[in-house]
């Protein structure tokens, strides 16, 4: 089955143990304002009964009266408690600072070493890939597949999107924008309108078929492959079930939306053999309140 468990963001050690300091430093604030406003509202109220009330007005200590020397010693005490919170215990030191920076750095290093290792390895796929005939080849170079599909690889139903994801939509139209987009007549009519600033390439069997302006028809998937412009860099194919499985040989790089969840769905992504394909890129995204579902974006290319 296409797709992957749901992945479970983790944390390193280091990372509980800043949260364990950060909780612990909260709570010894709450605990040293609570005390200084304790000790004026009391101080106030200890004064105001001796002094002005006269409550134990014949009490003293050296002459002072005793509501005046309970207060001192509080404040002092508060003091101490100031001096505990603000300088003995120390959230982080330039020592721990240092480490985490090394720690960053270390880790941006690794991973833009595998990164350039991964685009060293796909240009070379791409730059032997653009030595064959454009007719005898298997792939055409960097045709992608954008697809957004649900745990059992639920597409849609009744020519429609069964959810809803705001990041998703916004990742559909910042991939495929200034890109020719191949699509069947299905997938085509489920749109109100032509997307904007997309060459849009339609794939039906209909006779004299009608489109808006702008709209290439084609009868085939290869037919549709001889329509992409020479400069175009990145071509689309975005639906529907058939279509997709029809394009997944002459495929490269598949770009994912993978909804961690189940659908009563009529339409469905075609299974293939993840063998052939290398995961680069994923990214978890939890549920908000933009989002009724968990997702992650991946990205696969052809080894």
């Amino acid at each position: 089955m296409f797709g992957k468990k749901k992945i479970i963001p983790k944390i390193d050690q280091e990372q509980l143990e800043l949260i364990t300091y950060a909780q612990k430093r909260i709570s010894q604030k709450k605990r040293f304002y609570g005390h200084v406003v304790f000790f004026f509202i009391s101080a106030s109220v200890l004064l105001i009964f001796n002094i002005f009330l006269k409550l134990g007005a014949n009490f003293t200590v050296l002459e002072i009266p005793w509501s005046i020397v309970v207060s001192i010693v509080w404040f002092l005490f508060v003091i101490y408690h100031a001096v505990k919170v603000f300088i003995l215990n120390a959230f982080m030191n330039a020592k721990w600072e240092k480490k985490q920076l090394e720690k960053l750095v270390d880790a941006q290093k690794k991973r833009l070493e595998k990164l350039k290792i991964s685009l060293e390895k796909e240009d070379k796929h791409i730059a032997q890939s653009k030595d064959f005939n454009k007719n005898n080849m298997q792939t055409i170079p960097n045709l992608t597949l954008i697809v957004a599909t649900a745990e059992a690889n639920e597409i849609g139903k009744n020519n429609d999107l069964i959810w809803r994801l705001r990041n998703d939509l916004k990742r559909f139209k910042a991939l495929t924008s200034g890109h020719c987009i191949i699509m069947g007549r299905k997938t085509f009519e489920s749109f109100p309108k032509p997307l904007p600033n997309r060459l849009h390439i339609v794939i039906t069997r209909q006779a004299n078929y009608n489109v808006p302006e702008g709209v290439i028809v084609v009868n085939s998937l290869e037919e549709a492959f001889t329509k992409i412009p020479e400069t175009e860099k990145q071509p689309f194919v975005i639906g529907g079930g058939e279509i997709y499985k029809q394009a997944i040989p002459y495929t490269e790089r598949i770009e994912l939306t993978k909804v961690h969840a189940n659908f009563d769905a009529d339409t469905f992504f075609p299974e293939f053999d993840l063998n052939q394909w290398k995961e680069v890129n994923n990214e978890f995204h939890t549920k908000d309140e933009n989002h009724d579902y968990e997702f992650s974006f991946i990205t696969y290319i052809r080894k």
